[in-house]
């Protein structure tokens, strides 16, 4: 027999547009009410699945406040729930006619429900006729439960790949922990193959284990966990193997395969000034695809002489020639590929549905990144272009390419106003999928990111934020954005995330799923663990380090 859901208060007032209220019933401590909290409505016609957004003291009379009934035990519980009580503030999402059960039958809420309609906590049902199952299909995740339920909050994977999405959080709540969730689900399910750009070496095998008791430990990556499904590339072949890893590829960039574009959006990074750029284009009308290299050759007079001949400014040529020289301390740049190119092997790994991490090894620097990121990106872009071009001619589903994420830490970097307009990473966010590309960024200064391309964010994972102004960037564009700013400033620092957006039918916080041994079972069937030998090297390897 079905439990009865137990009623925590009444609706007194509201409107459509700035959420209704409900008086706390006595019964119940306002300590035990939290903001983000999922609540069901009963109105006479209607079920309403809401969010408690605030939590307000409130009196009858102002006397009673002046002189409280400090320490008189007796006389707290005779004005408790009469004379003082609690108001809480609810934001209806969605609403179902009553006796139907079907998720396909919710609804944008278009009204309000009646005065005295009775609040209720929400059940188990309650959360799989809003957010589904993993029972429902492979289109559903489970990314964690409700405040205070065990129920599972699931991810439609099949709307959520229909756009980009974005994971945000300040440092340390953890993010690459939320990624890993996100990535493990779109990889079991297989609903579209990703690429990592790894600045740090936390997705393809161990990584450190975040404790808030300081206890040292190391979670699985994903080629642990899924084996052949993941192809491990590496800048750093050296580094990946000093932690017991062989790589499945190696990676180069060659001169000849920097562009003028990809030094563009270095500009901050090396300081270089508009002009200096002016002159890498006069560079690339003479010498084409090898400028870069050509440049590189020269010595300080020779740039000067250079410079007369393609009309450049000398001294904006020569801080060019002086900033890239920092290139050839990159151990991956070569002036000859070795063993092909690595976008190739990497398309191929794409069209056998391979899903590919790329480890930057020691080569951490954000110049590194960025410049191997937007290379990588814009040549992928290029061939997925190509690729779903031929599609739309032909319309054979074997031409039909494969749904490709790929996944950026320090998106800003990328996507800031002036680098948006530049790097491939802002033209496939403009896009919206329209040639099977679209980003999984990862922040902690969302508000960094252009408003445009923060718009095109289909789905947005959110951790705690305390600046405004990335707060104010996160919930640019939703409806009832006052309300969430609340919950989102209520949120713990660990393992709590408030998720809205394309892939999920309304606002919810969640706590997420533990990244452990359960969840490996569960994510792949096989209960694994790391080698003996391996674990051991990675705490050798750690402890040196520590």
């Amino acid at each position: 027999m079905r439990r009865r859901a137990k009623v925590i208060g009444v609706v007194t007032k509201g409107s459509l547009v700035e959420g209704v209220e409900m008086k706390l019933a006595p019964d119940h401590s306002v300590e035990d009410v939290k903001a983000g909290k999922f609540v069901v409505i009963e109105g006479e016609k209607n079920e309403f699945f809401s969010m408690i957004t605030d939590i307000r003291l409130d009196a009858t009379s102002s006397d009673i406040l002046v002189h409280p009934p400090d320490g008189d035990g007796l006389m707290k519980d005779v004005l408790k729930g009469t004379s003082t009580y609690a108001t809480v503030s609810l934001r209806p999402m969605l609403m179902l006619r009553k006796g139907q059960r079907s998720s396909a039958e919710l609804r944008p809420v278009k009204s309000v429900p009646v005065h005295f309609s009775r609040v209720r906590e929400a059940e188990e049902e309650d959360v799989g006729r809003v957010f589904g199952s993993e029972e429902m299909g492979t289109k559903y995740f489970q990314i964690g439960t409700p405040l205070d339920m065990e129920t599972p909050v699931c991810l439609n994977l099949d709307r959520f790949i229909e756009r980009s999405n974005g994971i945000f959080g300040k440092t340390g709540t953890g993010k690459t922990f939320l990624t890993r969730l996100v990535l493990s689900g779109l990889i079991r399910q297989g609903k579209a193959v990703t690429l990592v750009f790894d600045m740090h070496n936390e997705y393809g095998y161990s990584a450190m284990k975040e404790s808030s008791e300081g206890a040292r430990g190391f979670v699985k990556g994903l080629k642990q966990l899924f084996g052949n499904k993941v192809a491990l590339f590496s800048l750093d072949p050296d580094s990946t193997r000093a932690r017991g890893v062989n790589p499945d590829h190696e990676v180069y960039i060659s001169y000849d395969q920097v562009q003028v574009e990809d030094v563009a959006i270095l500009q901050d990074e090396l300081r270089l000034n508009p002009t200096a750029i002016e002159s890498a284009y006069l560079l690339y009308t003479i010498y084409r695809r090898q400028w870069l290299r050509y440049l590189l050759s020269k010595d300080g007079e020779e740039v000067k002489e250079l410079a007369e001949q393609i009309g450049a400014h000398k001294e904006s040529l020569a801080a060019l020639h002086r900033k890239l020289k920092r290139f050839e301390h990159f151990p991956f740049m070569v002036h000859a590929l070795r063993g092909g190119d690595a976008i190739d092997r990497i398309m191929e790994c794409i069209d056998r549905g391979v899903h590919i991490v790329l480890e930057f090894g020691r080569q951490t620097s954000m110049l590194a990144y960025l410049l191997v990121a937007n290379i990588i990106a814009r040549r992928i872009h290029e061939k997925y272009v190509e690729k779903s071009e031929r599609y739309f001619a032909t319309q054979r589903p074997e031409d039909e390419p494969r749904q490709l994420v790929l996944v950026l830490e320090e998106a800003h970097k990328f996507l800031n106003p002036l680098a948006a307009k530049q790097t491939a990473f802002g033209q496939i966010a403009r896009e919206m999928r329209k040639y099977y590309v679209s980003l999984l960024v990862i922040d902690q200064r969302p508000s960094g990111i252009d408003e445009e391309v923060m718009s095109q964010i289909g789905t947005k994972i959110v951790a705690l934020l305390n600046d405004e102004r990335d707060i104010q960037a996160v919930l640019t564009g939703v409806s009832n954005a006052s309300g969430l700013r609340s919950v989102l400033a209520s949120l713990d620092s660990k393992q709590q995330v408030l998720v809205l957006g394309h892939a999920v039918p309304m606002p919810v916080v969640v706590r997420t799923r533990d990244y452990d041994e359960r969840f490996y079972r569960e994510v792949t069937g096989r209960p694994e663990v790391l080698p003996e030998e391996l674990e051991k090297e990675i705490a050798v390897l750690y402890g040196e380090r520590g």
